[in-house]
């Protein structure tokens, strides 16, 4: 299978009635255009998602000055950071392996998504290209970033979500989602509403609704084809990130998505680690606007 021939993609298109063909996956390009190289190198932090070693998906953030993400070539990228304990990711891309990133401007918000293969050289990773796009700005909540000294990185691991997780989970506004399939590469994507648009069924099963997108579906695509994927919230106001691995399924019951706003169908994930790191990252932001999309 092919990026190009994403059979998970195409699967969810045929089931929601998406007509225009070649979507998705098929209508990316791997090249690295100029305007996608000066957003890239503006960036002061970008979400990569992967699987580790065991199959276990996770998505993690670097931060750093702009130019720590430069384009080298029309499909290289080299990003001037590597994850270091006690982030999930410290010491993978000793191998080279695929890898989804986000990379978005939370003024402004803009973004775009590149996947490809990673492998750290030197002290950084270079990135080889795949799909290089742009997304559309819904659900995106403005917000501006302040850098601050690093602080103390504090882990604490378990399979389980505390009272402390479940009260973060229920006020965010905002998570990113790592996806992988054999074949057609990792993937990382933001989903974003008003808080509490994210739900703490019973205890260990989070719930959210996937609201209207641009069509091409590449995470639920990856869905489709391996429920393993990784989250990823973000404690704005204190750099903490909350790291959460596990399985997703897509609810297609169209009468349960009809009693949540916005909602075209609805997410289940079920926890199975759980990674909580204080001081994560060396950016603060302060909360300015939520999207017009979000549904009340």
């Amino acid at each position: 299978m092919s990026r190009s021939e994403h059979i998970g993609e195409q699967t969810v298109q045929a089931r929601v009635g998406v007509r225009i063909a070649d979507w998705g996956s098929a209508r990316t390009s791997p090249v690295i255009a100029p305007a996608a190289a000066d957003f890239l190198s503006e960036r002061s932090f970008i979400v990569l998602g992967a699987a580790a070693n065991d199959g276990s998906m996770w998505a993690t953030m670097l931060v750093g000055r702009p130019g720590f993400v430069e384009a080298t070539g029309e499909r290289t990228l080299v990003i001037d950071r590597l994850p270091e304990a006690p982030d999930p990711f410290a010491g993978l891309f000793e191998d080279e392996r695929d890898v989804g990133m986000v990379a978005i401007d939370l003024e402004t918000r803009r973004r775009i998504r590149v996947n490809g293969s990673a492998v750290r050289e030197g002290s950084g990773l270079t990135v080889r290209t795949e799909q290089v796009y742009g997304n559309c700005p819904k659900y995106i909540q403005v917000r501006e970033a302040t850098e601050v000294a690093s602080g103390r990185r504090q882990a604490r691991h378990g399979s389980v979500l505390t009272d402390a997780h479940r009260a973060q989970i229920r006020k965010a506004d905002t998570f990113f989602i790592a996806t992988r399939a054999d074949g057609v590469g990792a993937d990382v994507s933001h989903r974003g509403g008003n808080p509490g648009f994210v739900t703490v069924a019973d205890g260990q099963r989070l719930s959210w609704p996937d609201y209207s997108g641009n069509f091409m579906y590449m995470t639920l695509g990856n869905l489709e084809l391996d429920p393993r994927c990784g989250l990823l919230f973000v404690d704005w106001e204190s750099g903490g990130a909350l790291h959460i691995s596990g399985r997703a399924a897509v609810d297609w019951d169209p009468a349960r998505a009809a009693a949540i706003p916005g909602a075209q169908r609805m997410i289940d994930f079920d926890v199975e680690r759980v990674v909580d790191i204080d001081a994560a990252v060396g950016l603060r932001w302060t909360f300015s606007d939520y999207s017009r999309f979000n549904p009340a």
